[in-house]
């Protein structure tokens, strides 16, 4: 685990709502077809996986997720995306195996290690990254919003 300050960035976003599972690969699927077709799946992209909410309070039929790509700001997006602004701050970047074993593994332990590290989880969506490297070597990051824990 290292801590690493995000920076606030543009995104263009597709989302599907419902049980998270194996539709988030596709949609995942989706936008790095959308971003190939439309020149921003470079070997410099940065691709955030966000699940908007906890399927343990959260129904699964509403549960969002949303696949997102990073946009420079002069770019104007088409009909077949959304776009939004992730805010950045600190996070707890863990890099694990992009496997589902590994990534079911690791969200059971993380929590649990950052607060032994004396980290509180901040009020904002935990994110998965890749880059296009991380990608075609099967790797992602979980990326936790944090900050101390203050007495």
């Amino acid at each position: 685990m290292r801590v690493e300050k995000l920076e606030k960035c543009r995104v263009a976003y597709m989302r599907r709502v419902g049980a998270y599972g194996v539709e988030n690969f596709q949609l995942m699927r989706n936008l790095k077809k959308w971003a190939s077709d439309n020149n921003l799946f470079t070997e410099d992209a940065v691709i955030y996986g966000i699940a908007q909410d906890n399927p343990e309070i959260t129904p699964l039929e509403s549960c969002r997720y949303d696949v997102c790509i990073v946009i420079p700001n002069e770019y104007e997006v088409n009909n077949l995306v959304e776009e939004m602004e992730l805010e950045g701050g600190e996070y707890a970047v863990y890099k694990i195996n992009h496997t589902t074993e590994d990534v079911k593994k690791a969200w059971g332990e993380i929590f649990n290690d950052l607060q032994q590290k004396g980290y509180i989880i901040d009020n904002k969506p935990t994110i998965e990254r890749y880059s296009k490297e991380m990608i075609d070597n099967e790797f992602c990051e979980i990326c936790v919003p944090i900050k101390k824990y203050s007495a």
